[in-house]
């Protein structure tokens, strides 16, 4: 299925990049349910604290810790939590309403397939991690002493904890341009700015990451430690080429600079293996003075970010 992000350069020439967005991509919202595991100390237990240390209690603030939260059962419940945030930010562009990200309206599906599965894991986990409640609530019991409340325990931890997704609509309601034309022109041009700041946080963001990646690439290829080359894990070249394939995926195409970067960054190390770049010292030092150079640009890019940010909403 094509979209405008796939139509070649000489054909939308005429469309904006936050056209494109705003007709090519859909707000997903991602709303996360979780146990809270922290709760204030009572006035008296507060007042308590405060004489220990000869302190003001209006100057004091403290909280307890529920549960362990390094027990394995609950850390695989947050991981799959952990997973889930991270594959919706992996799959979208930044939006400037909190909580709303845009996902490309023909990657909705599998989103959706995905997120079910993260559903169906976390649900899992939950029910593991409540047969392991008791022992929690023990542990805590023993750990707290005189700060421990059975009234801050839920008898089960299983409707607490939830993933969550919807896609929001950032348009103007259809019914305001009859209701009031003028407040619905208002909101239309709301709308338009807010796309506009979403390409510019998309720009940033891409530079960023680029920026980070490539300079701790070029970091670990550059130099030695005690005589020998230093190490780097294999990540440090997947998680470029992962950067490459969602740039491809994402990017609305409002910046030549930025794409003709991550087109140098792709050609120095399209075919190269991690492993090579170990065995061949001229490999590796050609792959790092190469990517010099791009990081050299890059931070330029981000140096002058400010400037071209007033730039461009003074348009």
């Amino acid at each position: 299925m094509s979209s405008l992000l796939d139509v070649p350069t000489r054909t939308r020439t005429a469309v904006s990049p936050a056209a494109r967005l705003r007709t090519t991509m859909a707000a997903v919202r991602l709303s996360i349910r979780w146990f809270g595991v922290r709760r204030s100390l009572t006035v008296e237990q507060k007042a308590r604290a405060a004489d220990t240390f000869d302190a003001d209690q209006e100057f004091l603030s403290a909280r307890k810790k529920l549960v362990d939260t390094a027990h394995p059962a609950f850390k695989a419940v947050t991981a799959i939590r952990n997973r889930a945030i991270q594959y919706w930010r992996s799959m979208s562009l930044p939006y400037p309403e909190a909580g709303i990200r845009l996902i490309r309206q023909d990657q909705i599906e599998a989103f959706v397939q995905k997120l079910g599965e993260f559903q169906q894991e976390l649900a899992e986990a939950v029910q593991t991690l409540n047969r392991h409640y008791y022992e929690l609530k023990d542990a805590a019991r023993q750990k707290l002493g005189d700060l421990y409340n059975p009234a801050d325990y839920p008898d089960s931890l299983r409707e607490l904890f939830a993933i969550e997704f919807d896609f929001p609509s950032v348009e103007p309601p259809d019914y305001l341009q009859t209701l009031n034309p003028e407040l619905y022109a208002q909101e239309c041009q709301r709308v338009h700015e807010r796309f506009d700041e979403a390409v510019r946080m998309a720009e940033e963001a891409f530079t960023s990451e680029l920026a980070r990646l490539v300079s701790h690439l070029t970091e670990r290829l550059s130099g030695n430690e005690d005589g020998r080359p230093k190490i780097f894990r294999d990540s440090a070249v997947g998680n470029l080429c992962e950067f490459f394939d969602r740039f491809r995926q994402l990017n609305v195409r409002s910046n030549e600079e930025l794409d003709r970067l991550v087109a140098d960054c792709r050609r120095v190390i399209h075919g190269v293996e991690p492993q090579a770049l170990r065995d061949s010292q001229a490999l590796r030092q050609h792959v790092a003075t190469e990517l010099s150079r791009v990081e050299s640009v890059l931070d330029g890019l981000l140096v002058d970010r400010p400037r071209r940010n007033i730039l461009r909403r003074a348009r």
